[in-house]
């Protein structure tokens, strides 16, 4: 699976997670990152775009 979406460039983030006795550890954050067939230039492209891009209409699928 791609790691980034291709519409907004939203990609892995990473941080601590934190145990209820505050011990940490590095972990990551991945997005929902979907293989979707959009309409880039008035022709259909495979892309992966994240859901919030799909969700806000910032692409067209097709």
């Amino acid at each position: 699976m791609a790691k980034y979406c291709e519409v907004c460039k939203k990609g892995i983030v990473s941080g601590n997670t934190v145990s209820h006795s505050n011990r940490k550890s590095r972990r990551t954050w991945s997005p929902n990152v979907q293989r979707v067939r959009a309409v880039v230039d008035g022709a259909p492209k495979r892309m992966y775009v994240c859901t919030r891009c799909l969700r806000s209409g910032k692409v067209t699928r097709g």
